[in-house]
């Protein structure tokens, strides 16, 4: 590293910085791996959604931070938006071909853990 100047991805084919803060894929790493990002990942694994759907499938989430994470996983290109124009607005949303290629080691780590999990009245 020179001086502090931090290079990210200065030409094409180069590995990203991940360790640097402003490294974009970090980014992406924080929005998949946030509280909500990678329960609309694997909710999005099967079957694309509405939003009330997807608000329904994970219990929990409020829908400002189902708003807000939706809209980091669409700018990082992991799921798709589409709206049609009906009053209200119906919004749906699936996996891109990004999205569901990181959202399938998550989708494994999810059914390996449940899989290792003691069965619930096991007590």
């Amino acid at each position: 590293m020179t001086g502090s100047v931090q290079h990210i991805r200065a030409e094409a084919g180069e590995p990203y910085e991940v360790f640097h803060t402003d490294c974009p894929a970090r980014d992406v790493v924080d929005h998949v791996t946030s509280r909500w990002g990678i329960w609309v990942l694997i909710s999005l694994r099967s079957n694309d959604l509405r939003f009330y759907e997807l608000r329904e499938s994970i219990q929990g989430v409020s829908e400002k931070m189902l708003a807000q994470t939706l809209r980091a996983l669409v700018q990082d290109g992991l799921v798709w938006r589409e709206v049609e124009p009906t009053t209200p607005p119906q919004v749906t949303y699936g996996l891109t071909e990004f999205g569901r290629d990181v959202g399938e080691p998550l989708t494994e780590l999810f059914d390996r853990i449940t899989r290792r999990l003691s069965p619930r009245n096991a007590g």
